[in-house]
C-alpha cells in the first residue's frame, strides 16, 4: 500500500525539479543571446505563477479541523480570516515593515515546509525521517534562498519599484551582505548534506541556488512559488485529505494530486477578483497595479497557512 501512497510525490518531485530546469534553460539561452524579458513581461507571468500557486493553501480548513461541530468548524474560518484581513491591512499600511516581516515568515514557512515535505514521504515508504538537524540545516537555506536571492538581485530594484515603490529600499542597504550570507549558507549546507550522504536536499539547494542566480528576480521567486513550494505541499495535502489519500491507495497519482487541487481552486477566482477590486477602488493603497494587490492578498493569506500548518512541519520534522 505504501508503495501506491508514494506516487503523486513521486510525481510532484519530478514536476517541480523540471520545471525548475525548464526556467534555468531558458532564461541560460536567453541570457546567451543577449535577450531580456521587459519588465511588463516578467510582471505578467510572475502573477500567472502566483495564481497556480494559491490553491495549495485554501484548503486548510479541510485538514485542520472537522466539519463538526459546526460552531468550531464556524470559530476556525472565522478567525483564519480575521488573521488574513488583520495582515493584509498592515501589509497595505506599512509597506515596508510589513514587507520585511513577510520575508522573514515566509522564508521560514517554505524551508520548513518543505522539508517536512521530504519526512512525509520518507514516512509513507516505510523509511526512518531525517533527524530534525538535518532538516533544519536544509530549511534554513531552502526557504530563504528563493526568497533573498531573487529580492537582493542588482536587476530587483526595477521590479520592486513596479510592484510598490516604498519596496525598492526594503533591506536599507544590506542587499549585498544578506546575498553573501544566503549564498555562503547554501554553499555550506550542500557541503555538510552531501557528506551525509543526503544527496535529494543538496540536489534541491543547488537547484533552488541556480534558479534565484539564473532566471529574473520575479520569475525566480513565482516559479518556486508556484510550481516546487505549492506543488510539493500539495503531495504532503494527499495523506492528509481523505479523499485524495483514497486516490493514492489505489494507484491513481495523478488522480490525487488533482483531488488535492480543485477544492482550493476558489480561491484563484476569488483572489483575482479581490485584487482586481483592490487595484480599482483604492488606489492610494493599491495603486502599483494588479500584481501589488495579488501579493498582498497572497501575503496576508500566509500568515494563517503559515499558523494552520506549522503543525504538521513540527511533526513531521520531530523524530
Amino acid at each position: 500500500m505504501s508503495d501506491e501512497r508514494r506516487i503523486p510525490f513521486r510525481l510532484v518531485e519530478l514536476f517541480s525539479r523540471w520545471s525548475a530546469w525548464m526556467i534555468i534553460g531558458i532564461f541560460a539561452i536567453l541570457r546567451l543571446a543577449g535577450i531580456e524579458l521587459n519588465i511588463s513581461a516578467q510582471i505578467t507571468i510572475a502573477l500567472i505563477a502566483l495564481l497556480i500557486g494559491i490553491p495549495h493553501g485554501a484548503i486548510d480548513h479541510l485538514i485542520s479541523i472537522p466539519s463538526r461541530p459546526r460552531s468550531r468548524f464556524a470559530l476556525y474560518i472565522g478567525v483564519y480570516v480575521a488573521i488574513a484581513l488583520v495582515a493584509g491591512w498592515m501589509i497595505a499600511t506599512w509597506n515596508v515593515l510589513g514587507f520585511q516581516l513577510i520575508v522573514i515568515m515566509s522564508s521560514l514557512h517554505f524551508g520548513y515546509g518543505d522539508a517536512a515535505y521530504r519526512n512525509e514521504w520518507r514516512e509513507v515508504i516505510g523509511r526512518e525521517k531525517s533527524s530534525w538537524r538535518m532538516e533544519t540545516l536544509y530549511a534554513i537555506p531552502a526557504g530563504f534562498v528563493p526568497v533573498l536571492l531573487p529580492l537582493t538581485d542588482p536587476h530587483s530594484g526595477d521590479a520592486l519599484h513596479r510592484i510598490h515603490p516604498a519596496l525598492q529600499d526594503w533591506a536599507s542597504g544590506h542587499e549585498q551582505a544578506l546575498r553573501i550570507t544566503t549564498l555562503l549558507l547554501a554553499g555550506i549546507a550542500v557541503v555538510i548534506l552531501l557528506q551525509r550522504w543526503s544527496f535529494a536536499f543538496a540536489i534541491d539547494l543547488v537547484l533552488l541556488t541556480t534558479l534565484a542566480l539564473i532566471a529574473p528576480p520575479l520569475i525566480a521567486f513565482a516559479t518556486y512559488f508556484g510550481t516546487w513550494h505549492a506543488t510539493r505541499h500539495t503531495a504532503r495535502l494527499t495523506i492528509k485529505l481523505p479523499s485524495a489519500k483514497k486516490f493514492a491507495e489505489n494507484g491513481h497519482g495523478v488522480k490525487a494530486v488533482w483531488a488535492a487541487i480543485y477544492p482550493g481552486l476558489y480561491a484563484v477566482v476569488g483572489t483575482a477578483l479581490i485584487a482586481s477590486g483592490l487595484m480599482l477602488f483604492d488606489r492610494s493603497g493599491f495603486s502599483s497595479g494588479l500584481l501589488w494587490s495579488t501579493l498582498v492578498i497572497v501575503w496576508a493569506l500566509t500568515v494563517p497557512h503559515m499558523l494552520t500548518t506549522s503543525r504538521f512541519d513540527l511533526r513531521a520534522i520531530r523524530n
